[in-house]
């Protein structure tokens, strides 16, 4: 089924329009009704400002209301909504601003200054809309609650092209727009919306709606604890509005995990989207602390991060969950997943999703062959491509055997019966509590230092967030880490700053200008165990 994630939003609000949509922690509650009118008023907002179907709106926001308010506007009116880090400094919201060409920045007044500078840089005209969050007050732009005041109605049906976009974490370099078109990506999430929920699936906006409103479903009350910003907290709640649920939102930038379970015991969450062990660690240790369980929770779900096989047992041994953690990308959804429903079930082994396929370096399907290598791939409902790439847009995306594919570039050895054990990914991307660090950007903020010669990151392995960003530095000068630690602070978002920085008289690189990343990796590792002795 294809269908636009607007029209079924509206059609749900007008089935149940007194049903709780979004709910926040500290009690803010929006009815279908209520979001779909602010909704409408934030459309007729942007429009008044001459942003008009095909344009781009930045949103730089934590998991707030107003995050899936801005969707559901910009969706309706055929607007492409854009995602960006809201850790990002400045100058990288500047970067994505004018690659995006954005007409408009949503941001909270918390990060006034950041938007400020960065809409003051960009090489075009770019409008503010300031989403109240602390007690700022000189926010340039439109106030939100004026953005929202109104009775404009949302258009009756989406335009047919209309698009979102989803910056990569700049795997293979800079962050890049992946162009989704959205009736493709709601055909790509049925499986996820329907399937993994234990509903039917509809073949009509009709058959849908009437699924969304039939009471004899249980309601889905979704929790994301990830980042709307990265695609599962956020496709996971579009699909949670898709079938009439509620989504809990915490309001907060960092996780408070203690609040994080009171909150999904108060409200009755059913399900809790985590980045692997980087919320989940945390997250039980909370519950352990306060003594309580978590009755409610019947699915929690990851993606993009380690999850171990010990933060999995904790978590089964909070209640009746089944733990679905994915293997997942920007460019392709999901390729697989391992599904484990009690402790018994543990470690687990990842299985293919139907659409996804393993091939070889002659790009032959393998994934019917015990013990091949070979890379995923995915086919079916995929994005368009890269914003602005056309090159690597054909080189992720090829044409096989008369078929469209994805190919990220993440290896695995096939198993039996369609299971496949990952090995890695094919560049040397950073991967730290679900955030994505490209080694190079660390390295060119770290050598315009004066004091720095020569500088290589690097991941080091991590039991909570998976990997470390650590920094290998050749010094030109007396410097010491807190100093260079600072130094990138200025430049680039906070999870991007190394967390241990070791000095070497030498890299040792080869005469073509290249480092043994395995072996630099083995001597860190090797100094920093010697360190905990």
């Amino acid at each position: 089924m294809r269908a636009h994630y607007a029209d079924l939003w509206q059609a749900v609000a007008r089935a149940v329009p007194d049903r709780v949509a979004l709910q926040t922690i500290d009690g803010e509650r929006f009815t279908y009704e209520r979001f779909a009118r602010e909704a409408g008023a934030l459309a007729a907002s942007l429009s008044a400002r001459g942003v008009r179907a095909g344009q781009t709106v930045a949103i730089l926001l934590y998991n707030r209301p107003e995050f899936l308010i801005t969707f559901f506007a910009c969706l309706a009116a055929g607007v492409i909504p854009v995602p960006l880090n809201y850790r990002f400094r400045a100058g990288e919201v500047t970067a994505l601003l004018d690659d995006s060409a954005a007409a408009v920045l949503i941001y909270p007044t918390s990060l006034a200054a950041v938007a400020g500078d960065a809409v003051a840089a960009a090489d075009h005209a770019v409008d503010l809309i300031a989403v109240a969050d602390d007690d700022t007050a000189e926010a340039p732009g439109l106030p939100w609650a004026e953005a929202v005041t109104g009775t404009a109605a949302l258009p009756q049906a989406a335009p047919d092209d209309t698009e979102f976009w989803i910056y990569t974490g700049g795997t293979t370099g800079r962050p890049k727009a992946v162009r989704w078109d959205e009736q493709d990506m709601f055909e790509a999430q049925m499986v996820a919306t329907y399937s993994l929920s234990d509903r039917p699936w509809p073949h009509t906006l009709e058959e849908a709606v009437g699924i969304a409103s039939d009471p004899r479903h249980p309601r889905m009350v979704n929790l994301p604890l990830a980042p709307f910003m990265h695609g599962t907290a956020l496709t996971t709640s579009m699909n949670t509005l898709t079938v009439g649920g509620t989504v809990l939102i915490t309001c907060s930038p960092r996780l408070d995990a203690e609040a994080a379970v009171r909150f999904a015991n108060t409200e009755g969450a059913t399900r809790i989207i985590v980045a692997g062990d980087a919320v989940t660690i945390p997250l039980v240790e909370a519950a352990e602390h306060l003594g309580v369980r978590l009755p409610t929770v019947t699915s929690v779900m990851s993606s993009g991060m380690r999850f171990s096989p010990d933060s999995k047992r904790r978590l089964h041994e909070l209640g009746e969950i089944t733990i679905h953690d994915l293997l997942a990308s920007t460019e392709g959804g999901g390729f697989a997943v391992t599904t484990t429903s009690g402790v018994a079930d543990l470690p687990g082994r990842p299985k293919l999703f139907p659409s996804a396929v393993v091939l070889d370096e002659q790009q032959r399907e393998v994934q019917d062959r015990p013990g091949a290598l070979g890379v995923l791939a995915q086919r079916g409902a995929l994005p368009l491509g890269y914003h602005g790439d056309p090159a690597k847009t054909a080189a992720t995306f090829p044409v096989i055997g008369g078929v469209r594919h994805v190919v990220p570039g993440d290896w695995v050895r096939v198993e039996d019966d369609r299971h496949i054990e990952f090995l890695g990914r094919g560049s040397g991307v950073i991967n730290s509590g679900g955030e994505k660090i490209y080694p190079l950007e660390v390295e060119e903020a770290l050598l315009t230092h004066p004091a720095v010669a020569d500088a290589v990151v690097l991941g080091v392995p991590d039991p909570r967030f998976g990997e470390l960003v650590t920094a290998v530095v050749e010094p030109a000068a007396d410097v010491t880490a807190e100093e260079l630690l600072t130094h990138v602070d200025g430049i680039l978002a906070g999870y991007k700053r190394p967390r241990h920085i070791l000095f070497r008289t030498s890299m040792d690189r080869t005469p073509t200008g290249k480092v043994d990343i395995g072996r630099m990796r083995d001597e860190v590792v090797h100094d920093r165990d010697k360190e905990h002795q």
